[in-house]
């Protein structure tokens, strides 16, 4: 009885789902800019995720309205705004030297719209700044490391010419904080992410732009997204190809239906069978180049096999 009721409910209950991530996004998002309007001293300071982070007033709900897939397996700084009048410049060998591969992208401010991006594959192995020009107006940078060194730094950066942002060390171990990040969970996230999991349950006859936008509305631009739904009690058995693993880098995170991670995995073997998930959730993997100018990009999906199997509920110990 009560799966059918569940059943009856999931669509209206997905519609208020929708309505409410939209207006705490915009009134998230307004407070936060406020925020940063009012922390100028702020805003040339690298800000790394991290338990730290999001043990601040207003972070957690920023990161779980506007960029809210959790990358695990990346360390990730924020910046910003800045004003720029007509580029600015990366240290280059800073961010070479921290992580085996690199994506800085940089959004108009305060509309967060991708206006451009610099990867460890495109910048010039022979300067030490890489330049980026850009129009008058505020930008702010997230910067994605992969494959982290031994010893890690946010790079330097220069605003039209002039140094304004110094390298910070990060601890190669900041990323732990997913491990609790579960903990974490409540009704506000719960019901800010319930309608997630009844769009990609309906993808097949939902335009695939309109599921892409809301399950990945910051997705890297130099990234393979493949996602889907999982079913309570379910697995995925994961199938890549020899010639898939040879060219790129695959990264495997599991969410609950509140989009918290629930584990993470780089998969690394042709075939990769995931640990059954005792409630509904999701799954994404990112698809990473190994290196430079791989054809066939935007076929990876076709290549790569992902099926979802029912297991055995765990039944309570008394």
């Amino acid at each position: 009885m009560i799966d059918k009721l569940q059943q009856i409910l999931e669509i209206p209950l997905a519609f208020l789902s929708f309505c409410f991530y939209k207006i705490m996004k915009l009134a998230i998002g307004f407070l936060y800019t406020i925020y940063l309007r009012f922390n100028q001293e702020k805003a040339s300071q690298w800000r790394v995720i991290s338990q730290k982070l999001i043990d601040t007033t207003l972070s957690m709900p920023v990161l779980m309205t506007k960029g809210p897939r959790w990358n695990t397996h990346a360390i990730i700084g924020t910046l910003g705004p800045l004003k720029v009048e007509k580029y600015l410049e990366i240290n280059r060998e800073i961010a070479d030297s921290s992580a085996g591969s690199w994506i800085m992208v940089i959004y108009d401010f305060p509309g967060y719209k991708t206006i451009t991006n610099l990867t460890s594959f495109k910048s010039s192995q022979s300067e030490t700044w890489q330049k980026i020009e850009l129009e008058s107006g505020k930008y702010t940078i997230g910067l994605r490391y992969y494959d982290r060194a031994e010893k890690i730094y946010l790079p330097s950066i220069k605003v039209d010419g002039i140094q304004i942002v110094d390298r910070i060390e990060v601890d190669r171990n900041i990323n732990d904080f997913y491990k609790q990040i579960i903990e974490r969970k409540n009704w506000f996230y719960s019901a800010l992410h319930y309608y997630i999991f009844t769009i990609l349950k309906w993808r097949k006859i939902l335009p695939e732009s309109f599921v892409k936008q809301e399950f990945l509305p910051v997705g890297a631009p130099d990234t393979e997204f493949l996602y889907g739904k999982l079913e309570q009690n379910n697995r995925l058995e994961i199938e890549l190809p020899r010639d898939i693993l040879e060219k790129y880098q695959a990264y495997l995170t599991v969410y609950d239906r509140a989009s918290l991670p629930l584990f993470w995995h780089k998969i690394e073997s042709e075939k990769y069978i995931t640990e059954s998930i005792e409630q509904k959730g999701y799954y994404l993997i990112r698809m990473r180049q190994k290196k430079p100018g791989i054809e066939n990009k935007h076929n990876i999906e076709q290549q790569i096999t992902i099926t979802e199997n029912q297991t055995e509920p765990v039944k309570n110990k008394e």
